[in-house]
């Protein structure tokens, strides 16, 4: 964003900030889950509705499922919706989506990736194609980063958190709203148990040998609005997935003064460091037991010690700086 020096009658300098009102087309995938975000991942959806206060209009190209014909039919939606929209920016997030949004040359695309279309051995050499065509690369974890060989044009911002939604409440009242047991030990596991990168088969032999009479939260089904609720309910959240890139469980937990024990992945070992009431654990059953039991004693912090990089506010004005500098050049 520009700022421009003028003298006036009543004040010897006056910075006046020009405000750009910039149209933003942003291509993702269609989540069908996920109605109350308009079908779009709740991070980039709360991510656009920041963007959306300074100024910034969007209109958004869906995805719809998998497989080549798939991508090719938002490829012509994505073509008619630059003549119709006629959007300064493309703002894709995810591999696949960021090489179609570069099969055009008419608008800058800025990049987004999540976490899979760079840990995927089998996805990464596509997302590596975008990297090398996007007029810039965000990348939500500085591993991700390494990983596609520190890219020129490139720059790390997590997904943020919006602490406005997500932050500490008493935890009786939070399992009476959710119609949880008051005595029962809950842990939350960071996703549904189908899916095999969040490695459920260790969490399950956690919390099998946790004892406690401890019940495993499967995180799946829950509207937006009883998310936070559910943190601040459980004794503990738990990731044990091979790989990830920027982990909003984690994230969001703390936020919510909610302990977690997680495996190295992604920033979560960053994003950790200095909570008194969360662990990183090793893939050893043990050990996470062991991290789990510490992590349940220390019990909720009534005040969020999530970083401050970390929340939306701050994150929503990274890429807001990006979106300017590239209108700047054109």
């Amino acid at each position: 964003m520009e700022l421009v020096q003028t003298r006036g009658t009543w004040y010897d300098l006056v910075l006046v900030r020009l405000a750009l009102n910039m149209k933003i087309l942003v291509i993702c995938s269609h989540r069908y889950y996920a109605p109350y975000t308009d079908y779009v991942a709740p991070f980039i959806y709360e991510q656009m509705q920041g963007l959306k206060q300074l100024g910034c209009e969007f209109h958004v190209c869906f995805v719809r499922g998998g497989g080549l014909k798939s991508y090719l039919s938002a490829w012509k939606k994505m073509l008619n919706d630059i003549t119709e929209f006629k959007p300064d920016i493309i703002h894709a997030h995810y591999g696949l989506c960021c090489l179609i949004a570069n099969l055009q040359s008419k608008v800058p695309v800025v990049s987004t990736y999540h976490g899979s279309d760079i840990n995927n051995t089998k996805v990464r050499w596509i997302s590596k194609i975008a990297i090398r065509l996007s007029e810039m690369n965000v990348f939500v974890s500085e591993k991700l980063r390494q990983i596609a060989s520190n890219p020129s044009r490139s720059i790390v911002i997590p997904c943020g958190v919006n602490v406005k939604e997500f932050y500490p409440a008493d935890k009786l009242q939070c399992r009476t709203k959710l119609g949880m047991d008051s005595q029962k030990t809950y842990i939350l596991f960071s996703k549904e148990f189908a899916d095999k990168v969040k490695n459920y088969p260790l969490a399950k032999a956690v919390v099998d040998r946790l004892g406690m009479d401890a019940e495993l939260l499967e995180f799946y089904g829950y509207t937006r609005e009883q998310v936070p609720l559910l943190y601040n309910a459980v004794d503990c959240g738990l990731l044990t997935s091979f790989t990830e890139g920027s982990p909003q469980f984690v994230k969001e937990a703390i936020a919510c003064g909610c302990p977690v024990v997680s495996t190295d992945v992604g920033d979560a070992a960053e994003v950790i460091t200095g909570v008194k009431n969360s662990f990183i654990s090793t893939y050893e059953v043990e050990d996470v037991v062991s991290k789990l039991k510490q992590a349940i004693k220390t019990g909720h912090l009534e005040e969020t010690k999530l970083d401050a990089k970390y929340i939306d506010i701050n994150i929503v004005q990274s890429i807001y700086n990006i979106y300017t500098d590239i209108c700047n050049k054109k």
